[in-house]
């Protein structure tokens, strides 16, 4: 524009090129590919070892692919590379993925949507008698289609295999339980240990932007610890519902859906407690961040508040509703 001059102008680093992107997909798609033959060898004679070996080991690369460029990211920033557009630009990158995360999570809810408002409902309708005479649906699918005729051999009996697998409800659910017993309940515990744990990561973000380094960290560390309490009591729910109550990625769509829909929900708090502790080591031991440049926090405390906001609707329609 005329009149202007070249300081009026701000400086705008553009980054070397680098292939982080395309190894980071490499490895994203080996993770994929490594839980879906996984998942799936569970219900076969296969082993599914070569495809949880692809899993570790894409998410090993993965690992140190993040850990390489991230590492780059915050050298150039620590050496003032970022100018402000630059910033906004990886701030825009990161609400982009989290949108992508949310579609991501809203096709395991459509697809408990589908089950229990199209398809399940059905199943019972009298088109579908023939198949399965006496099955009437409810939810938690406690007996399935199979059960109700009598299992797999009295299926076989009747002509019509539907399936090629044994699929009988659990003896139980994990569904609220009533307040009386709420006190026993895991996921409400769960809940708790959350929820509590976004509000530590918020002390901590308002600590920081106050300039109080010393109550960010105990606020970010607090945060941490909490993570940790929500992925024990995760593991010990699953082995509760396994060990105590039937309850399996194989018993019907109740089992399927509730674990994948939790299990990648527990795998994001793995993740999101990663990406907090990874700006809790860089505080504590290299004292990063100001109050006025602190972004690698705030992107992981934004995807922090995500993940806890995905369990309430977790605990809304599969354990509530």
């Amino acid at each position: 524009m005329a009149g202007q001059k070249a300081e009026d102008f701000q400086t705008y680093y553009v980054p070397d090129q680098s292939s982080m992107a395309i190894l980071s997909s490499v490895c994203l798609a080996l993770i994929v590919l490594g839980v879906a033959g996984g998942i799936n060898s569970l219900s076969t004679d296969a082993s599914g070892a070569g495809s949880w070996f692809l899993f570790a080991a894409g998410l090993v690369m993965f690992i140190g692919v993040l850990s390489v460029w991230f590492g780059i990211a915050i050298k150039e920033n620590l050496q003032g590379m970022n100018s402000e557009q630059l910033k906004r630009s990886y701030r825009i990158g990161m609400q982009w993925f989290i949108f992508s995360e949310v579609m991501f999570f809203a096709s395991f809810f459509g697809a408990l949507f589908y089950f229990r408002s199209i398809s399940g409902p059905e199943l019972a309708s009298e088109t579908n008698s023939i198949l399965w005479n006496g099955f009437n649906y409810d939810w938690p699918l406690m007996i399935t289609p199979q059960d109700a005729v009598g299992g797999v051999d009295a299926q076989a009996k009747l002509g019509h295999l539907a399936n090629n697998g044994e699929f009988s409800g659990p003896k139980e659910n994990l569904s609220f339980p009533g307040f009386a017993d709420m006190l026993g309940w895991l996921p409400f515990w769960n809940t708790v240990v959350l929820l509590s744990s976004s509000v530590t990561c918020e002390i901590a973000h308002h600590a920081l932007k106050a300039g109080n380094k010393r109550k960010f960290n105990i606020g970010l560390g607090a945060t941490l610890v909490l993570a940790i309490i929500f992925v024990i009591l995760q593991i010990q729910e699953y082995a509760h519902a396994y060990g105590d109550l039937g309850m399996t990625l194989e018993t019907g769509a109740y089992g399927s859906i509730f674990f994948m829909i939790t299990g990648f929900h527990g795998f994001h708090v793995c993740m999101g407690a990663v990406m907090l502790a990874v700006q809790w080591i860089r505080s504590v031991g290299k004292g990063h961040f100001t109050a006025e440049d602190h972004f690698g926090f705030e992107a992981s405390a934004w995807y922090w508040h995500f993940v806890d906001v995905v369990w309430i609707f977790v605990m809304v329609v599969v354990y509530l509703y």
